[in-house]
């Protein structure tokens, strides 16, 4: 921690001028990567309060936060954050101001956004402010995905990837591993295995062959923060291209939205995502094909969450997503019910997951 300490005075003062003084330092929570978060308080003339200070992994002056994107035709030159970061400043995304940045030393230097998320901000309010707050994030979500996907550029990293079959496998099969093959406690067959392989087979195919458009790919009420009354992004470095409706079935499908997103408020949600994309000149010509890809999209990464937390609990010792599988996993069925063709799958699950009973 002094040198680290040390490190952020230093660039301090080379960002805000030699008057600028770092007045404390205290750690952050992290989220499910291998980066660090911390907040520096500051003093000095033209010196913000506070700065949020990223941590890169030891020993990686490139990393990726996710394994399964690390495919390009040539190796990148540059962090996905920067990469990302400059691409959606330049479409009008609201994004955390980067400072500065030294990646050989392992830090970046990030405008402070306070603690405040989205998921914060609607706690204990009446349906009235959920519904105008998820509006506002949806309203900066169409903003990523139509100017976004608008003004692409070859140089940004999110165009050199998308959702694909190989990419919606690796996720299944992520699930099958860690939520299923490798839960401690757990007996499955391989009867079972395989069957659940070939229906998510048909469930990627399905998916594969839908529009794509720029998608931030973790677009939750985790990863909006509220400042100034804005809705602002953060962890944002793994966007890419995927069907419009995986980043709206991210914000309203996860963890535990479900607690404040009632199946009423999701669906005036689901008619203002519509209503507004259609403003801007994107037209959902069959409704019940949107909403189908909306909820086949959801499932498919619930169980990739499901596998994802497991993993977290299992391999990297973060126990504190454990609190959220069971939610999840009641999501998952609920949602599977929706979909007639895929609704088989509940039953086939309930040996394994209690909340599929």
């Amino acid at each position: 921690m002094d040198d680290l300490t040390a490190l952020i005075r230093r660039k301090a003062g080379a960002i805000f001028g030699p008057r600028a003084e770092l007045v404390s330092l205290s750690a952050l929570a992290g989220d499910a990567s291998s980066r660090r978060y911390y907040r520096a308080r500051l003093t000095g003339p033209g010196t913000p309060q506070s700065i949020v200070v990223m941590q890169l992994p030891a020993g990686s002056s490139l990393p990726l936060s996710s394994e399964e994107l690390a495919i390009f035709k040539e190796a990148p030159t540059e962090l996905p954050f920067l990469n990302l970061h400059r691409f959606l400043t330049g479409i009008g995304v609201r994004v955390p101001a980067v400072y500065g940045h030294w990646e050989a030393e392992g830090i970046l230097v990030l405008e402070d956004l306070g603690d405040t998320a989205l998921w914060d901000r609607v706690q204990s309010v009446p349906e009235s402010e959920v519904l105008r707050w998820y509006q506002k994030a949806i309203d900066e979500l169409l903003v990523l995905q139509i100017r976004g996907t608008e003004q692409r550029d070859a140089s940004c990293m999110a165009f050199q990837q998308r959702f694909d079959f190989r990419l919606y496998m690796w996720e299944f099969e992520h699930f099958l591993e860690f939520g299923l093959q490798k839960r401690p406690g757990v007996r499955v067959t391989q009867r079972v295995i395989k069957e659940l392989r070939t229906i998510f087979t048909e469930m990627a195919k399905r998916l594969d062959p839908q529009p794509a458009c720029l998608n931030h790919r973790d677009y939750h009420s985790w990863n909006l923060m509220i400042h100034r009354e804005e809705v602002v992004l953060i962890d944002f470095q793994d966007a890419l291209l995927a069907p419009p409706q995986y980043d709206l079935a991210s914000l309203l499908n996860d963890r535990i939205t479900d607690s404040v997103i009632s199946a009423p408020l999701e669906e005036r949600l689901l008619s203002y995502y519509i209503q507004k994309s259609g403003e801007e000149g994107i037209s959902v010509k069959n409704r019940e094909q949107f909403l189908e890809t909306y909820l086949l999209s959801a499932v498919q990464r619930d169980f990739k969450v499901v596998g994802r937390f497991h993993y977290l609990d299992l391999v990297k010792r973060k126990s504190a997503y454990r609190k959220f599988i069971p939610p999840t996993v009641r999501r998952l069925k609920r949602n599977l019910q929706r979909l007639p063709q895929w609704a088989h799958v509940v039953p086939l699950l309930a040996e394994h997951f209690e909340e599929m009973r």
